[in-house]
């Protein structure tokens, strides 16, 4: 005996949607605090996180990687030539000196004029993408979006991206020593 269709259309809508994508989570700027809820994200990943910055001075987004980082989050970083050099303001420490300081690897992509993507990959699960660059200016000043994605599928599409760009990219080393930069 087949059990009635609309039953079975029930069970389904209450049976979880496991690797179905869910409703994107949707940020602007201004008015909605965007670094937090890529912070809020970054706390809460558990095995990796997959990360392609243009500009990249957030101190709350950093310090979240390098937390991530220290719960032994496999954090991996490729990052735009802008955001490996010495500031404008004159500080040697940029987004890829305090990323590998912290023991995170970190890339710069070279290959391309501007590497402008502003991607994390979450766990394979969850995918941040936006024009929300990973900097001060974006939260406080711009005007921007930013998506959090729960798609596996799109997920793995980002990631096999990040892999190529990473395949395309120079390795950082340039560290600076432990401790207190000059003029801090």
């Amino acid at each position: 005996m087949r059990p009635p269709i609309l039953a079975v259309i029930l069970l389904m809508a209450l049976l979880p949607a496991s690797g179905r994508a869910d409703t994107p989570t949707v940020c602007f700027t201004p008015g909605q605090d965007c670094t937090d809820r890529v912070v809020s994200e970054i706390a809460n990943a558990k095995r990796e996180i997959l990360v392609q910055a243009y500009s990249f001075t957030s101190v709350p987004i950093l310090a979240a990687l390098k937390a991530a980082h220290g719960r032994v989050v496999d954090v991996q970083v490729i990052v735009d030539k802008s955001s490996a050099r010495q500031s404008a303001s004159g500080s040697r420490y940029s987004a890829a000196t305090y990323l590998t300081n912290a023991g995170i690897p970190v890339w710069v992509d070279t290959k391309v004029a501007i590497a402008h993507n502003k991607v994390m990959v979450i766990g394979g699960q969850r995918v941040i993408t936006s024009s929300f660059n990973f900097t001060a200016a974006a939260q406080n000043h711009n005007a921007e979006n930013l998506l959090v994605i729960k798609d596996p599928v799109l997920a793995a599409q980002y990631r096999r991206n990040w892999e190529r760009r990473q395949a395309a990219s120079t390795k950082y080393v340039e560290a600076l020593p432990s401790g207190p930069v000059e003029g801090e």
